[in-house]
């Protein structure tokens, strides 16, 4: 590879924060929020245009799984209805921007965390890319919320990538959604193991015969929107959401498949007959790259037994182990949703959120420190957006008391999060 060497120049510093939050997806936007309700001053970065991540411009259909209490219920009341969990994509956009205006947080979309500062392996800033150019965001203490912790990886946390035995890493999706469905008459498969009975055979098995590979299964939501279906079922197999030309070539995969997936619903899937697509994702989701060495990394088996820590700062967090098929369509044979036995729900440590290495950082979402099974249950956007109130809380009370968040007495973090929807 050539290289050209950059000339070195002084670089504007645009804000100076007590907690920077980079990422505004589900646990982003949770970090800053509860970070702002103590007091404390704050700003979060985003690279897209919308604030919520997945949950928006990545279309998502639902808050999946069955957690319990926490800031992500505080989201699904502000919604309008604790009970539905299918999601409102433009309402939950701006309900985003109204909950950070009045927290009082410094937004700034449309910004790529490029580069970080970092002194005697404390982190003191981030430097940030944008139409306005390169500058420098210090923060006494931030949050990386990337997805993919952009900011750890680049501070120098130890991380690997995907499954331990292989580097392997779970298949990418561009969700879209569809309009003219007669949603009383629609079969919708809700997961992997539902293949349900259609009239020219069993749903899973003709989508795995008849869509373009690695496409090949079924995963159908109800919208909000009367007459809209949510499409979980493009597939990228093989990428890397760490390099732009793989999230490039994943991207072009999964639009290419959406045209034979629209034929497939209206040939064979009831209520689909007269469907035609209204939307697509504006960006490719990724379910799992860095898995980042914390101060404790969680286990499969500390969620499988409900392992109740001492240092606890999420809990009743509960989903199953979700992985999906890292050669083709549908689950990989580790996976399994339907018939996970756990339903107590688990608890997530503090010293999950806490890198190795590096001083005045905290990972909150699908970046903690996780094996790649634990990853693919705790990885879900309620159980991210609850690490991201621990992070914001935790955060804070760093600045407040003049600590790392190494250091900060993890009670102190609890008292709060026990105010704020969160019990054992």
């Amino acid at each position: 590879m050539d290289y050209y060497m950059e000339a070195p120049k002084k670089l504007p510093i645009k804000a100076k924060v007590d907690v920077l939050v980079a990422g505004g997806g589900p646990a982003g936007f949770a970090a800053v929020v509860n970070a702002a309700r103590q007091g404390v001053s704050t700003m979060l970065i985003e690279q897209a245009g919308d604030v919520g991540g997945v949950a928006t411009t990545g279309l998502m259909s639902h808050w999946t799984g069955n957690t319990e209490g926490g800031f992500y219920e505080e989201i699904l009341e502000r919604c309008g209805d604790v009970n539905n969990k299918t999601i409102n994509h433009e309402q939950l956009k701006t309900l985003m921007l109204e909950m950070l205006d009045e927290a009082g947080i410094t937004l700034q979309l449309y910004t790529f965390a490029a580069d970080v500062i970092v002194e005697n392996n404390t982190l003191k800033g981030v430097i940030v890319e944008s139409k306005s150019g390169r500058e420098v965001i210090l923060a006494k203490v931030t949050v990386d919320c990337t997805g993919d912790g952009d900011i750890a990886a680049k501070a120098g946390v130890p991380y690997q990538k995907g499954r331990e035995s292989d580097g392997k890493m779970q298949p990418m999706t561009l969700m879209f959604q569809v309009a003219g469905v007669d949603v009383e008459r629609a079969v919708l498969p809700a997961c992997f193991e539902d293949n349900l009975k259609v009239e020219k055979g069993y749903i899973q098995d003709l989508a795995k015969e008849r869509l373009p590979f690695p496409a090949g299964h079924v995963l159908l939501y109800r919208s909000p929107i009367p007459g809209v279906v949510t499409c979980n079922m493009t597939n990228a197999i093989n990428v890397d959401g760490t390099k732009s030309e793989d999230l490039t070539k994943a991207t072009i995969t999964c639009r290419k498949q959406i045209e034979p997936i629209v034929k497939f619903l209206r040939e064979f899937v009831p209520g689909f007959e007269n469907c035609y697509v209204i939307k697509s994702a504006s960006i490719i989701g990724v379910r799992e790259t860095r898995h980042f060495k914390g101060e404790y990394t969680l286990t499969e088996e500390d969620i499988l037994e409900a392992r109740v820590f001492d240092d606890w700062v999420v809990t009743r967090a509960h989903f199953n182990f979700d992985v999906h098929n890292m050669s083709g369509s549908g689950l990989d044979e580790t996976g399994v949703q339907k018939h996970f036995k756990q339903k107590r729900g688990y608890t997530i440590p503090y010293r999950c959120l806490i890198p190795v290495n590096i001083d005045n950082l905290l990972l909150a979402g699908r970046n903690i420190s996780g094996t790649h099974m634990a990853h693919s249950n705790y990885r879900v956007m309620p159980i991210c957006a609850n690490l991201g109130q621990a992070a914001g809380i935790a955060a804070a009370l760093a600045v407040k008391e003049n600590v790392t968040p190494r250091k900060l007495d993890v009670r102190k973090v609890q008292e709060l999060l026990k105010k704020n929807r969160v019990s054992l």
